[in-house]
C-alpha cells in the first residue's frame, strides 16, 4: 500500500508520539527498523503517519523502547485501530479542507475542553444562522454550495456536546464577543439567548472577560485545549487568519495551561457572566 499523501492530524500524531518514544530511548530510525525487521524509510513513514502501524508493531516498538505507560500504549493501539470512513466527518471527505475535518476528530477525542475566543462565539456553541453570517463573511466571498457544507458541518461537531457523558466544555469569552452583531440584532440576539440556554448545561461553563477587566491580558487569538485519554495526547489548536494548527510540544502545552489558568483569573464567574450576557442580549 502506497503512503498516504495526506495523513489527519490523528494519525500524524500516533507517529509523532512513538518517534518521542524512540528518542527518548535514545535510539536510532535504523534500529527500531533492524527490530521490526523493515527498513529505515518505513519507520520515517510510520513516524509522519504517512503509513499505519499495527497494535502488535506498537507494542514491540514499546517493549525495544522500554516504555511501561500502559495508560499512554493503549491509547495509541486505539489510534492505530481507527480507519477512514469510520465517523460521520468522513462524509466531508474531499468536500471541505481536512483542517476541518482534523477539528472535529479532535473534539470527538477529547475527554475535556477549554476554550478562548475574543471576537465571536465559539463554533460548538453557535446557531446555524450565525454561523452561517461568519462564513458570509470571510476574506474570500464562498459560493453558496461552500457556505452550506461549512454551516451543515459545524451543526453536525455539535454532537460532540450532546452525546451521553459529554466532554466538559470551559469557554472563556471576551465581552467584544458577546456585543459583534454579526448576521444583524436579530441573529446576534438569538445567539446570546442561545448561549445562555447552553451555559445550564451541566457540562458547559461559560466565563466571560468583561470590558471593566484592568488586568492585561494577551488574547487576541482564537484557542482550544483539548485533553487526550492520555496527558501526552493533550492538544492546542489556535485559529489564525490564514488557517489553524495544532501544537503538541511538552513545554508549549504547559504555557497554555498556565494560559487558561489567566484566563480564569481575569473572567466573570459563570453566574456574573450569565447575567452580563442577558442584559447585552436585552440591549438588542
Amino acid at each position: 500500500m502506497p503512503p498516504r499523501e495526506n495523513p489527519t492530524a490523528r494519525q500524524a500524531r500516533l507517529g509523532t508520539e512513538l518517534r518521542r518514544l524512540r528518542e527518548r530511548a535514545g535510539k536510532t530510525a535504523r534500529e527500531a527498523a533492524g527490530m521490526l525487521g523493515t527498513d529505515q524509510g518505513k519507520i520515517s513513514h510510520i513516524e509522519s503517519g504517512r503509513i499505519g502501524v499495527s497494535e502488535e508493531r506498537i507494542r514491540k516498538l514499546a517493549t525495544f523502547y522500554e516504555c511501561s505507560d500502559q495508560a499512554l500504549l493503549d491509547a495509541l493501539c486505539a489510534i492505530a485501530r481507527e480507519h477512514r470512513g469510520q465517523f460521520w466527518w468522513d462524509e466531508y471527505r474531499g468536500i471541505l479542507a481536512p483542517s476541518w475535518l482534523d477539528t472535529s476528530e479532535l473534539e470527538h477525542h477529547a475527554v475535556s475542553m477549554q476554550i478562548l475566543q475574543t471576537v465571536s462565539v465559539p463554533g460548538l456553541l453557535q446557531t446555524e444562522d450565525y454561523a452561517r453570517a461568519l462564513f458570509r463573511g470571510g476574506v474570500v466571498e464562498l459560493p453558496p454550495e461552500e457556505i452550506e457544507a461549512r454551516t451543515e458541518h459545524r451543526m453536525r461537531r455539535k454532537a460532540v456536546l450532546e452525546r451521553d457523558n459529554p466532554p466538559p466544555f470551559d469557554v472563556f469569552l471576551h465581552e467584544a464577543a458577546l456585543r459583534m452583531r454579526f448576521g444583524g440584532r436579530k441573529v446576534a440576539k438569538a445567539q446570546l439567548e442561545q448561549l445562555m440556554l447552553d451555559s445550564e448545561r451541566p457540562n458547559i461553563t461559560v466565563r466571560v472577560i468583561p470590558f471593566t477587566n484592568e488586568e492585561y491580558f494577551e488574547a487576541t487569538q482564537p484557542v482550544l485545549y483539548a485533553y487526550g485519554v492520555v496527558p501526552q495526547l493533550d492538544t492546542v489548536q489556535v485559529d489564525a487568519p490564514i488557517g489553524g494548527f495544532f501544537l503538541d510540544a511538552e513545554a508549549t502545552l504547559a504555557r497554555y495551561r498556565l494560559f487558561f489558568g489567566r484566563a480564569r483569573k481575569v473572567s466573570l464567574d459563570p453566574d456574573e457572566s450569565r447575567n452580563l450576557i442577558y442584559h447585552i442580549a436585552r440591549e438588542l
